[in-house]
């Protein structure tokens, strides 16, 4: 079984857990914040969206610079604009992340991939490694988070890895 093989299902069951928490965002309470050193909840649900377009970055790309030299970054995350423009954007991200990752062969997968900020190496992991940690890992941390915005806010959570305390399933 190839390496992508093996990391697929996994991705699918995170990214379809994830959706199902990223579809509660009230737009009307995106700029609720549980404190004044955390994001927003919609900045945090955005970024939540843009994680899997770094997986299409890692298998693309050898690197991701977070802060270039240039200033640009292509893996900066949106503004929040609306629940629904989220999940667009998510979908889309999941659909090509998962592309790249099911056409990557073994080699692709080992290949050193580098994180950078201001042109400084932070780390380099091989791609698979980069997708569990940097990718569904970060993600599952973030969705945790959300979770508990979500919860001060008396928005039903759906069951992630069972039931939720508003799921019977």
């Amino acid at each position: 079984m190839s390496i992508s093989a093996t990391v697929l299902p996994e991705f699918d069951r995170e990214m379809a857990t994830t959706r199902t928490m990223l579809e509660r965002v009230p737009d009307d309470r995106a700029e609720w914040t549980p404190h004044v050193k955390s994001w927003n909840m919609g900045q945090l649900a955005s970024h939540i969206g843009n994680l899997p377009r770094l997986g299409l970055i890692t298998m693309e790309a050898d690197e991701l610079d977070v802060s270039p030299p240039s200033g640009s970054n292509g893996a900066s995350t949106p503004v929040f604009e609306t629940t629904e423009n989220l999940i667009r954007t998510f979908d889309e991200n999941v659909q090509r992340a998962r592309a790249a990752i099911e056409a990557a062969s073994d080699s692709d997968m080992m290949e050193p991939w580098s994180l950078r900020r201001a042109g400084k190496t932070i780390w380099t992991l091989p791609r698979a490694a980069v997708l569990r940690s940097f990718i569904l890992s970060h993600m599952i941390h973030h969705r945790g988070q959300l979770s508990v915005y979500l919860r001060l806010n008396d928005v039903p959570l759906p069951p992630v890895y069972g039931p939720s305390a508003d799921t019977k399933v």
